[in-house]
């Protein structure tokens, strides 16, 4: 008998393996949590499937999401990663990664990780969600624009609420598998 799934992943590979794996899994590993910015701040504008693609490009271009170094990228790195075609060459999107990285920092510095800032917005429980169809699913909610609003505030770049809920669903704080999904109850029951 095939298991039920969300609809959005079924005729692809590669995001089949992502939902099937790591989609609304919680994440509390900064390095992790960073590739997650990282990755969503990229996919502005474009689909997760494109980014997905890519990913492994991105990895390899961003020293394996490595914020300490992505912080210190000076002008000859940010001018190389434009010509890197196999990755999003936006201009304002990788200076945004080393602005971003910058910030991840001074967050990890004030709150002792990111993790513990990033999973105050939702009392550090992850939002489950019941969505029965994916027409349900929304693109923003009040966590997200609550961290929106301060991650701007902080000076991060490419983090409007869409993004930020987009971020949110990567990394697990919510779980917006349907609930017939064989993914559902185990994401929900996941534990740190």
């Amino acid at each position: 008998m095939e298991k039920k799934t969300c609809e959005w992943q079924v005729n692809d590979e590669l995001m089949k393996k992502y939902h099937d794996e790591e989609w609304g899994v919680p994440v509390h590993d900064d390095r992790k949590l960073f590739e997650f910015l990282l990755l969503d701040a990229f996919q502005a504008g474009l689909s997760w499937q494109t980014i997905l693609r890519k990913r492994e490009n991105f990895r390899k271009a961003f020293d394996g999401f490595d914020y300490e170094k992505i912080s210190k990228y000076n002008q000859k790195k940010l001018d190389s990663l434009l010509q890197d075609v196999g990755i999003i060459r936006n201009r304002l999107k990788v200076k945004s990664a080393v602005i971003n990285a910058q910030r991840f920092i001074e967050i990890q510095k004030e709150f002792g990780s990111f993790d513990k800032y990033i999973w105050q917005f939702t009392n550090e429980k992850t939002i489950n969600n019941k969505i029965k169809s994916i027409k349900d699913i929304k693109a923003t909610s009040a966590e997200s624009d609550a961290m929106s609003l301060d991650l701007k505030k902080r000076g991060f770049k490419f983090c409007g609420s869409i993004i930020c809920y987009a971020f949110m669903q990567a990394a697990g704080i919510v779980n917006d598998h349907v609930v017939s999904c064989f993914r559902y109850e185990k994401v929900e029951g996941y534990k740190k």
